[in-house]
């Protein structure tokens, strides 16, 4: 039982849900833990450098990884990880992502893997988040910001995932601009577009956390999309060995 989560841009509450669903994982007795294979932005906290959002994933899983597996690049610049790694004289690879992912899934019941930014942000020069999602081969859920523009973009993000061969297992809405104008409409609009179930809406939270979050969320939808993506990378896998 692993996820990619991935979402239709960056500061919408991937982290948010991804920490949530960990929550509700552990809650259901599953040996949980979250991977963020590549961070940027680091902040200065009790002697130590560390990232908001890899700090979050870790407290909601009940698994205490080394920060390396749980985070293989983590980068000091607030920004588009290509930027940050070429700042830093770092080159980000495929293989350690894959190689630290491997690991914690041999120690968990369940890895949710959340990506940075939107679908397609750039690693470097020839490697992007798509390429991750694509060699993890895991079922994706999509994190949609509700805010003006929405629609479009959480349609081109399911186009893209699609076209990668992806299974889109569900989504999830995030109210991050409580003025939005029509919300419900605008829900109404994607839960007949986006073809996937909808998994939960978590409003704009005064104190946002993964035990409140949670409250907003039904993974159960998720169970059928799981099995559907086991039985077609095990369809693969005899294919290729055939």
């Amino acid at each position: 039982m692993n996820w990619f989560v991935t979402g239709t841009d960056t500061g919408i509450g991937k982290t948010l849900v991804s920490s949530a669903m960990l929550s509700l994982l552990a809650g259901s007795g599953l040996r949980s833990v979250g991977m963020k294979p590549v961070a940027a932005g680091l902040e200065e906290r009790y002697g130590a450098w560390r990232n908001e959002d890899v700090e979050q994933l870790h407290a909601a899983g009940n698994i205490d990884a080394p920060l390396a597996l749980r985070c293989p690049y983590l980068l000091r610049a607030p920004m588009s990880p290509h930027l940050a790694a070429r700042e830093e004289g770092v080159r980000i690879a495929l293989q350690p992502m894959l190689s630290a992912f491997a690991e914690l899934s041999a120690r968990a019941d369940a890895v949710v893997v959340e990506g940075v930014g939107g679908f397609c942000v750039p690693f470097g020069d020839d490697l992007d988040s798509a390429d991750l999602a694509v060699a993890l081969g895991l079922p994706v859920i999509l994190v949609v910001g509700l805010r003006l523009g929405c629609l479009n973009h959480a349609l081109l993000s399911a186009e893209a995932i699609r076209a990668r061969g992806l299974v889109l297992a569900g989504w999830l809405a995030s109210v991050v601009d409580p003025s939005m104008l029509a919300p419900q409409a605008n829900l109404q609009t994607l839960r007949g577009r986006l073809g996937a179930p909808l998994l939960g809406v978590v409003p704009h939270l005064q104190q946002p956390g993964a035990a409140q979050a949670a409250r907003h969320i039904d993974l159960r939808a998720l169970r059928a999309t799981a099995a559907h993506a086991a039985r077609r990378a095990a369809a693969e896998e005899s294919a290729a060995l055939a």
